[in-house]
């Protein structure tokens, strides 16, 4: 399962560049997530936001990606936390080899998930007793 690191992305306070000049509204088009979703996942450490003087959220060209990337983690079983601690040490541009190591995570994380999931339908198939099979060994 996945190890959950516990480190907390910060927002940057940085000024405004025009690498993140995206908009909540902009990153909503981009991947079909609603507005509060795009916030969502900025307050849990998905995505990381830019503020301009007015305290508006900009993001970079990662944002959109990120979350796409986040959504199929979560169809996966991965908790926002989970995710965010596997993006904490993706850099702000990653690169293919960057993602393919996230990739390689997804994938590890969903194989383990799976053969669980496996492993609870051979007991649930075996015969024994549901109150039986719930028992901590």
């Amino acid at each position: 399962m996945v190890e959950v690191k516990r480190s907390r992305i910060d927002r940057m306070s940085s000024p405004v560049t025009a690498e993140a000049a995206h908009t909540v509204g902009d990153v909503a088009r981009e991947t079909g997530a609603a507005a509060s979703a795009v916030r969502f996942y900025e307050k849990h450490g998905v995505i990381t936001a830019l503020r301009t003087p007015g305290n508006q959220r900009r993001f970079d060209e990662s944002a959109g990606c990120r979350i796409n990337v986040a959504r199929l983690a979560q169809r996966i079983g991965l908790t926002v936390r989970e995710i965010a601690d596997i993006f904490a040490d993706l850099p702000a541009d990653p690169s293919p080899e960057d993602w393919g190591r996230v990739a390689d995570t997804l994938i590890e994380e969903a194989e383990a998930r799976t053969a669980d999931l496996r492993t609870q339908l051979s007991d649930l198939r075996s015969g024994a007793k549901l109150c039986e099979l719930t028992k901590v060994v």
